[in-house]
């Protein structure tokens, strides 16, 4: 029972590991994006901010006993360094289409608010 147990915990967390360390490849700027580009004295390296998430679990049922789990990656753009002459400098990449989730969820607050002022004006008058 306990070499079950114990086995269940190794299998566990190499499969955690393996995982983490496929992960680890794929969440690279350079993987995704591309190695830095060197043209006319300008150097452009690429810059992304990623994140990780992780699930995991295990049990077991009379003789029985398993685990599973998963994981992702999630990798944003932030913009690139510049490099030339000497300086650097950070240009970020402003992806409009992001920003449309917030705008559609704030456009029926405001016009709620613009709504409700016109009728307290006009009870006024």
């Amino acid at each position: 029972m306990l070499g079950q147990k114990k086995a269940l915990e190794q299998s566990a967390s190499s499969f955690i590991e393996r995982l983490a360390h496929q992960l680890g490849i794929t969440a690279n700027a350079r993987y995704i994006f591309g190695e830095p580009i060197e043209r006319d004295g300008v150097t452009v390296i690429p810059v992304a901010k990623a994140a990780y998430g992780f699930g995991g679990g295990g049990g077991k049922k009379e003789n029985e006993a398993g685990s599973g789990g998963g994981g992702g990656v999630w990798l944003n753009p932030l913009g690139y360094i510049e490099m030339k002459n000497g300086e650097t400098r950070f240009c970020p990449i402003r992806d409009w289409l992001t920003r449309l989730p917030m705008i559609a969820a704030t456009a029926p607050v405001i016009l709620l608010t613009v709504w409700g002022i016109t009728k307290l004006i006009r009870r006024k008058i």
